[in-house]
């Protein structure tokens, strides 16, 4: 596929002060962006910022009762979880919607719209039974989850901020299929 709109989930970890690098990578793909951060999120990104390379407001909230419908999510043609954290890829295994974020990553889910999942996490985190479990059943359910030997590897606890710089946004990307137009930039 390529074209289109992809939701990009920003989740509270080191890595999402940089999702504008993802932003700009999709852009040149071709594609809309749409930000949807977890609420522990914000304090990590420049959402002014965000939001004059996109368009549109970073959304991290349920729309209101008769607020308008520019608040709302369009449907996405694809979802990119970037940086994922422990909390969201255990509550989105589970099923768990308690926060705009993951209410938009179970629908999408359920819809068979392309997920693609990238976890940034320590070892000791990513070396938890519920974690690897919640790994698996998102894979089952078709989620790429970049994780593991030759994809994305956990850090050990209290070195995250040296893997920052090669964090692969380009590998989410493309495992989610937001793919460059044909003959366009990419």
């Amino acid at each position: 596929m390529t074209g289109g709109i992809v939701a990009v989930v920003v989740c509270a970890a080191g890595a999402a002060s940089q999702v504008g690098q993802l932003v700009e990578l999709a852009q040149a793909r071709g594609w809309v962006v749409r930000v949807v951060a977890t609420p522990a999120a914000l304090a990590f990104l420049d959402v002014p910022k965000l939001e004059a390379m996109t368009g549109r407001p970073v959304l991290s909230e349920h729309r209101r009762p008769g607020e308008s419908r520019t608040r709302s999510l369009p449907e996405a043609d694809a979802l990119v979880v970037a940086p994922a954290t422990y909390n969201t890829v255990c509550k989105l295994a589970l099923g768990i919607s308690d926060t705009y974020a993951l209410g938009t990553l179970a629908e999408a889910i359920g819809r068979g719209v392309p997920v693609a999942v990238l976890p940034f996490v320590n070892t000791a985190l990513a070396g938890r039974k519920p974690f690897g479990t919640a790994v698996e059943s998102l894979r089952s359910e078709g989620v790429r989850v970049l994780f593991g030997p030759g994809q994305w590897e956990p850090h050990p606890p209290g070195t995250g901020g040296e893997r920052i710089d090669a964090f692969p946004w380009a590998a989410v990307l493309d495992a989610a299929g937001v793919s460059a137009l044909a003959g366009g930039a990419g």
